[in-house]
């Protein structure tokens, strides 16, 4: 049975949450599961799993997330646990298929697209509005398919899923360095797809 948005939110802020997710009480996996599993669904879809395999391992994220409850510690948000197993499968997933794909060279970007400052050679535009546009959103889709995996996530997490930069550190397992690295370079990226297909770039 669902439970309704006031009674969620109390179970969420309750200080025995970390206790009760080690227990497994079923309200409190319940209030997660139903916050959380819209979240979920679309970081899948966004690292660019069609929709029927985002939903398996959106089902097998949650399901890990129940074995392995009594593990949790609550040093980090219960959202940042859930989106670190994900990122795992979604790792996971690409190494049986052998698609990683290789960084490109940090001085490469750095040099191309910023100053001796470390600021932007060419000031770009902020993506959020153009973000709620089906077809942005599709365009971006379609330049992000090109983009790293690591890239692509925390790009994904950031700028879809809005977590904060130590979150997205926890769950990608790097430094606030790499990611900042990242995210300038996957914000490139989009850029320049973008505008090889006459768009108007809406990234950073």
């Amino acid at each position: 049975m669902s439970q309704n948005t006031a009674e969620i939110k109390r179970l969420l802020e309750d200080q025995r949450l970390p206790e009760r997710v080690r227990e497994r009480d079923p309200e409190v996996l319940g209030a997660v599961i139903q916050t959380y599993l819209p979240h979920v669904l679309r970081a899948a879809r966004g690292a660019g799993l069609a929709d029927a395999r985002a939903e398996d391992v959106a089902q097998a994220t949650f399901t890990t997330f129940i074995e392995t409850a009594p593990r949790f510690e609550g040093r980090s948000h219960v959202r940042t646990w859930l989106f670190g197993i994900l990122y795992r499968k979604l790792a996971e997933g690409r190494r049986q298929l052998g698609r990683d794909r290789q960084h490109d060279d940090i001085d490469d970007v750095v040099e191309s697209r910023f100053n001796a400052a470390g600021r932007w050679s060419e000031p770009p535009r902020s993506p959020d509005d153009e973000l709620q546009g089906r077809e942005t959103r599709e365009q971006i889709d379609g330049c992000l398919d090109a983009s790293p995996f690591q890239q692509r996530m925390a790009f994904m997490l950031r700028e879809v899923e809005g977590l904060s930069t130590s979150e997205i550190c926890n769950i990608l397992g790097v430094s606030r360095t790499n990611l900042g690295v990242m995210l300038y370079r996957i914000r490139n990226r989009l850029r320049e797809c973008l505008e090889s297909k006459d768009i108007r770039s809406p990234v950073p």
